[in-house]
């Protein structure tokens, strides 16, 4: 029996965990350990402390987050939460502590110049503080050891996050290989182009792709979407949230993927239907023996092969554009470029 994934908590739930033992500590003198928090959705996790300690008029407590086994870029690091008393009747505030990064661009579900703690996590938080002592007149600073260089391994740069990592976490539950964190990255990454001003982005699969695609149009670094495999959440939200351009650009494998309808372009969610490429092959006019054998072929690269002179790649990114053009439902124009792996551009549509 194959054993289930574990889940795992946010940096925001963390946070919240952290919060509430220092609150606790400030406020009543002691500091529960472990702390356990109520989370949105009714989960009551608990969480053992890294550190407890307190001064005149102010308390800390830290976690180490547990992302369960999700490959969580955070997991192992320690959310260490600061409070310190505020005057009576001023509420909650927050600020950023070494490796927690500050706004510095619109678009953001926080104005500029504020600590990157999100809305929901900033919630969670002061529920937690709530708990234990109300009402909450304090100031709240999270501060993640080494979150400067963990952030460089993030889109948060791309973003305007600056200075280290975001606290994220609308529900405080890490769900394993859900890649929640990528696709609000993608998000995020088209709201602060609109904000400032972009018409034409790209989301690319990969470094190559994305190298391809700069050279090819000239784009601007904040115009560029970290896509992956991840089509799907690039054209659902631009759909709603629309731009004038928008260039898709990826290998030959993914961009037969999406040519075939696929929103989810990783290997381990779909496999290239080569039945699908035999097909194209057939209507560019192949032998007969050439789409059989590429029908049998077991690879994208090995029909790639196959087709010779025939502009097979031209026509999966003709395709491809077909079905974001589907997806999108008008509003938004849109190109796609097809790139071999050493970045040569095989294909172009639109």
């Amino acid at each position: 029996m194959v054993k289930p994934l574990r889940k795992g908590w946010t940096t925001g739930a963390c946070a919240a965990a952290a919060a509430k033992a220092a609150w606790a500590g400030l406020r009543l003198g002691r500091f529960p350990d472990p702390v356990t928090i109520a989370l949105p959705r009714g989960e009551i996790p608990v969480f053992a402390l890294s550190r407890a300690e307190s001064g005149e008029g102010w308390a800390q407590a830290g976690v180490i987050k547990d992302a369960g086994d999700d490959p969580d870029v955070t997991h192992g690091a320690e959310v260490v939460v600061t409070v310190e008393a505020a005057a009576e009747g001023s509420g909650l505030s927050f600020r950023a502590g070494p490796g927690v990064g500050t706004v510095t661009l619109p678009g953001l579900p926080l104005a500029v110049g504020e600590p990157a703690i999100n809305p929901g996590p900033r919630a969670q938080i002061l529920a937690a503080m709530e708990a234990v002592s109300a009402p909450v007149d304090a100031v709240v600073t999270i501060a993640i050891p080494g979150g400067e260089a963990l952030a460089a391994k993030t889109m948060n740069g791309r973003l305007g996050i600056l200075g280290g990592l975001s606290i994220l976490g609308t529900t405080g539950v890490v769900v394993p290989y859900s890649c929640a964190a990528w696709v609000h990255s993608i998000h995020r990454g088209i709201d602060v182009a609109r904000a400032i001003g972009l018409t034409h982005l790209a989301g690319c699969s990969g470094a190559t792709s994305e190298a391809g695609v700069r050279r090819l149009h000239g784009l601007p670094e904040r115009a560029m979407l970290d896509m992956g495999g991840f089509a799907g959440a690039v054209l659902k939200y631009l759909r709603g949230h629309p731009v004038a351009r928008l260039t898709l650009g990826g290998g030959f494998a993914k961009m037969t993927k999406l040519a075939a309808g696929e929103m989810d372009l990783h290997s381990k969610a779909a496999a290239v239907d080569t039945a699908f490429l035999a097909g194209l092959l057939a209507e560019l006019g192949a032998p007969a023996e050439r789409v059989a054998e590429a029908a049998a072929s077991r690879s994208a690269a090995g029909v790639l092969g196959l087709a010779g002179d025939l502009p097979l790649a031209e026509l999966v990114a003709r395709r491809a554009r077909e079905t974001a053009l589907a997806v999108l439902a008008g509003g938004t124009a849109v190109d796609v470029a097809v790139f071999d792996r050493g970045g040569r551009l095989i294909g172009h549509a639109g």
